[in-house]
């Protein structure tokens, strides 16, 4: 991208474009040539000389407290490195943090709990008798150790030196700073805060922290009480280790009770008045000698480091931290950039005030190590071409520029390499939003197969067995929720890093992978600091002529989602069976209790002088049994009682309140109740009955009188009974009456009707004519169509023949219940 800086290391390069004259070309070419080598040049020496400076400390640190010759203390150090198996960087560092023959420094703890590497007094002066019991105590604590007594040697972890040197970024610095200490301290979180220019502190780097959480603490205000801006201004280290007293004194990043002991150190930075870098541990324990003399050897080599970079843009700044948090969301490739102006107010410079993760220039720098690179310094060559000009207008006219596909000569010391770009300026206020697109096939392939593995979940790595070396691709660490400057894991340790059921399978495939380079394809429980994941692992080898394994490939699949789908169906499935298995139960016992309580004759009844017949027939939804019911008896005194109802609702409770209904009108009958008194007592029985309250029903009764061949019915909420006569048919006029159940003071009343000769009357319930998406009215009429046809005067079996047409056809919802009486 042709915006953004060449890296501080020894493989700097240009990316140029060629100007607008038609006769500057060459000279361009070779400019940006020359310009590349000399910075090569610079960057190796720059990094040569900071290995020599180190090295002639400590060969001045040997011949100070040996005595020994230059010549001598150098071939000292390089054998202890060798013995020590460490490079010399390291070895020189580790001299310097504890100089052979020198008096251990002890730190002394004031009243505000900061400390100093200042010697403690005389031991007479430490045992003196006005020092207090609780002070001793109160030091003792703060310290981290008695105060008597010499302080262990300091081990300073291998590589550190050589990694702080070769940082880009203070977030470089601090995922450094986490990578070797967190074994060797036990250093959870590191965080690296510098002065704010309008006052406060920037959060420069940090390593171990939540996003949301360093988004919050990215910049603290003025007059916020914290340890780093404390041991930045007085220079001396802050030791937090109780975390009740510290949250009095201090606002705790995180909450007391996250890291339960701190350290904040100040160091050299590159903008005045510096740095702090501050170590959080989870454990309480506090810091022993050892480990606050490694501390501030680190923080050494951090400000050292930090020295050498780009101040970070100011957390301060609203507008850059708004665009920050907007691009942390956004993939690709985009920065925004900040014109700098010069005296005469014209734009000199731009400068990359904040990036999105994904963005990378040619020299490798991703994310945030671009912010604080400038445009001119780095990529010179871009001055007076058309993306120059494009961004100036676009400044100045407020228009976004959309530059054509064109092509850039990255320039470096060797062969050099051509890239095409497009590249996008969008203005905002007075900056820009700048977005590219690297159109090589390497590249796009490269970002195709990312965005597959963010995706598909899936991550790869790699492992050599000769040396120990290990790569991973960035979705792998993202799978286990490791960040990158942790490192890969090798292959040995991945047992150790699953749910403990589930290490002794992958240990035994390992195994076999190393040893005879059997290749494995297994599932697995990761446990990570995010919750458990499931991950499938598969792994293969590489074996020379004599079957050794010589290289080892493996893929990571994060099933964790599937996992979760695959349980929640699960449970599912096993719900419904259960749920099944009760209704079915539920159903069976229900049929059963009906059956019992309504049985259905297998043939037509003579009651009176009249002819019945009963059908009924349940619902085909197969799952609920409904509370239709009928009722037809002959009377002590030669009458005849029809009742025929419907309970709302389905399952044990509609059988229930069925079966009371049935025997309470037929005792009330028999007993010589009217019909009107009888409904009366019934819906009364209804609204005052346990488990039932509230329940409805529909009923119609009708009481037939031999002598007079007169039906006096009555009715609640049913549908009338239809009268078939002479070919014809129709619905009797229904007397007054509502719901069982529905009020405390129903009103009822009777109907009286002659019969003739040769009559059929229907009682049935609405499951005869109710259909979906119809009106009741429409069922009504189909039924009263269809028994004119049907239930003729010589019809053999006239309600089995009606009910072929009208429920044969028909998706049932609920139960029918059916009394058909002819009159011969």
């Amino acid at each position: 991208m042709p915006a953004v800086g060449a890296p501080p290391t020894c493989h700097a390069r240009i990316m140029t474009c060629r100007p607008e004259e038609p006769d500057g070309p060459d000279e361009t070419l070779a400019l940006a040539k020359v310009v590349a080598r000399l910075r090569e040049e610079l960057a190796r020496a720059k990094h040569d000389s900071a290995e020599a400076a180190l090295v002639e400390r400590a060969t001045g640190v040997l011949m100070g407290s040996a005595g020994l010759p230059a010549g001598q203390a150098y071939g000292a150090l390089a054998a202890a490195a060798e013995r020590h198996g460490r490079s010399l960087v390291d070895e020189c560092s580790a001299v310097l943090a504890h100089p052979p023959g020198a008096e251990p420094a002890r730190a002394r703890v004031g009243r505000d709990g900061i400390g100093t590497d200042t010697p403690h007094a005389a031991d007479g002066e430490r045992s003196a008798p006005d020092r207090s019991r609780r002070e001793r105590a109160r030091r003792e604590r703060l310290d981290g150790v008695p105060t008597p007594g010499p302080p262990e040697r300091v081990v300073i972890p291998r590589g550190l030196a050589r990694t702080l040197a070769q940082v880009r970024s203070a977030q470089g610095a601090a995922a450094g700073l986490r990578r070797h200490l967190g074994a060797a301290a036990g250093v959870d979180c590191v965080l690296i805060y510098g002065a704010a220019a309008g006052g406060g502190m920037d959060l420069w780097g940090d390593a171990g922290l939540e996003p949301g959480l360093a988004e919050q603490w990215r910049h603290v205000p003025p007059g916020v009480p914290v340890a780093p801006l404390r041991a930045l201004e007085t220079g001396r280290p802050v030791w937090l280790a109780d975390a009740a007293e510290d949250a009095d004194r201090y606002a705790l990043i995180g909450g007391p009770g996250r890291w339960r002991s701190r350290a904040w150190l100040p160091c050299p930075a590159p903008r005045a008045p510096g740095a702090s870098v501050g170590f959080l541990r989870g454990s309480a324990e506090p810091f022993d000698r050892a480990t606050r003399d490694l501390l501030h050897h680190a923080a050494r080599l951090c400000g050292a480091a930090l020295v050498a970079l780009p101040a970070p843009a100011s957390a301060g700044d609203a507008e850059a931290a708004t665009a920050q948090r907007l691009l942390d969301a956004l993939p690709g490739s985009v920065i925004l950039l900040t014109p700098v102006t010069g005296a005469a107010g014209r734009v000199e410079d731009f400068r990359v005030d904040a990036a999105s993760p994904g963005a990378l220039d040619v020299s490798g720098r991703r994310g945030k190590e671009l912010v604080g690179q400038y445009v001119l310094e780095s990529y010179p060559t871009v001055l007076g071409t058309p993306l120059w000009h494009g961004y100036l207008d676009a400044l100045e006219s407020g228009t976004p520029y959309e530059g054509e596909p064109f092509r850039y000569e990255e320039v470096a010391v060797g062969p050099p390499r051509h890239s095409t770009f497009s590249v996008r300026a969008v203005p905002l206020g007075r900056r820009l939003v700048v977005s590219w697109l690297r159109h090589d096939p390497g590249e796009r392939e490269a970002l195709r197969l990312a965005d597959l593995q963010r995706l598909g979940g899936l991550g790869w790595g790699r492992w050599d067995p000769a040396t120990g070396g290990a790569e991973w691709s960035d979705q792998a660490y993202a799978i286990f929720r490791r960040e990158p400057s942790q490192g890969p894991i090798s292959l040995e340790d991945l047992p150790g890093h699953l749910v403990p059921a589930d290490g002794p399978e992958v240990a035994g495939a390992v195994d076999r992978l190393l040893r005879e380079a059997v290749p494995f394809d297994l599932r697995a429980r990761v446990a990570t600091p995010a919750g458990v994941r499931h991950v499938r692992v598969v792994a293969e080898a590489v074996a020379d002529a004599t079957g050794r394994p010589v290289e080892l490939h493996g893929l990571f699949q994060d099933l964790t989602r599937q996992q979760h789908a695959e349980d929640e169906l699960l449970r599912s499935e096993r719900a419904v069976a259960h749920q099944h298995g009760l209704l079915q139960a539920e159903r069976a016992l229900a049929s059963r209790l009906q059956h019992a309580l309504l049985p259905i004759p297998e043939q037509s009844l003579r009651l009176a002088g009249l002819d019945v017949g009963v059908a009924y027939s349940p619902s085909e939804d197969g799952v609920n049994v409904g509370g239709d019911w009928y009722s037809a008896i002959e009377l002590p005194d030669g009458r005849a009682l029809f009742v025929v109802g419907d309970v709302a609702g389905h399952g044990l409770d509609a059988v229930a309140t069925m079966a009371q209904l049935r025997f309470s009108a037929k005792g009330m009958i028999i007993t010589g109740s009217p019909l009107v008194e009888a409904l009366q007592r019934l819906n009364t029985l209804l609204l005052h009955t346990g488990d039932v309250r509230f329940g409805t029903a529909t009923m119609i009764m009708a009481v037939y009188d031999p002598v007079e061949r007169c039906l006096t019915w009555a009715q609640a909420g049913h549908p009338p009974p239809l009268l078939i006569r002479d070919g014809r048919a129709h619905y009797l006029d229904r007397p007054a009456g509502v719901l069982l159940g529905a009020t405390a003071r129903p009103r009822f009343a009777e109907a009286r009707y002659r019969l003739r000769r040769g009559d059929q009357i229907l009682l049935y319930t609405d499951g005869l004519v109710e259909k979906p998406a119809e009106h009741l009215d429409e069922g009504l009429a189909r039924l009263a169509e269809t028994a004119a046809e049907i239930c003729t005067p010589g019809a053999p079996d006239p309600l089995g023949a009606l009910l072929a047409p009208l429920l044969g056809h028909v998706a049932r919802r609920d139960d029918t219940c059916v009394v058909h009486i002819r009159l011969p």
